[in-house]
């Protein structure tokens, strides 16, 4: 991929959506550093697939939330420490995910995030683009499954979420 303008397209893109990397990278890798190794890999699967980007078939932040969460979730599967790698929520994260302001640090909140950052890996995706307020349709096309299942998966966390702060309120 030699051509100039294409790079630069791309940068200015990437450099538009930092921000996208770096909320799946804080929800799916341990500590600064991996999160850093997870954002320049991500980097790099992107730049290694702009090619056969067409922006008819999705819009910019779908074609990279779906790339994202698959080299996260790729990386996560393939770590042989895994789940003894992972960092829970905890309230710095709430920085870089969610609204484009940080919310009230309260209990609650954190107690919440602690608890999505227990979810598994897709169920994770799942909130994280729940929490960006994407539509069901676009949930599902980032994560190749249907809208039903997206619907049906996000009521069942839902619940989960909703029992476990129960649980913890009392």
């Amino acid at each position: 991929m030699g051509n100039r303008p294409d790079q630069r397209a791309f940068e200015q893109r990437l450099q538009e959506h930092r921000r996208l990397i770096a909320k799946v990278a804080s929800v799916y890798a341990a500590g600064a550093e991996d999160r850093r190794d997870l954002e320049q890999e991500i980097c790099v699967q992107l730049w290694r697939a702009w090619p056969g980007y067409d922006e008819a078939r999705a819009r910019f932040s779908t074609w990279l939330y779906r790339i994202a969460l698959n080299v996260a979730i790729s990386q996560l599967r393939s770590s042989t420490a895994g789940a003894g790698r992972l960092e829970p929520l905890q309230p710095h994260h709430l920085d870089t995910i969610g609204a484009e302001q940080a919310p009230e640090r309260d209990e609650r909140l954190v107690a919440l995030y602690a608890f999505i950052g227990q979810l598994e890996p897709l169920n994770r995706a799942l909130i994280l683009l729940y929490l960006e307020d994407r539509s069901y349709a676009e949930i599902a096309e980032v994560l190749g499954i249907s809208e039903t299942n997206v619907a049906t998966k996000l009521g069942r966390i839902k619940q989960t979420l909703r029992g476990r702060m129960v649980a913890a309120e009392a």
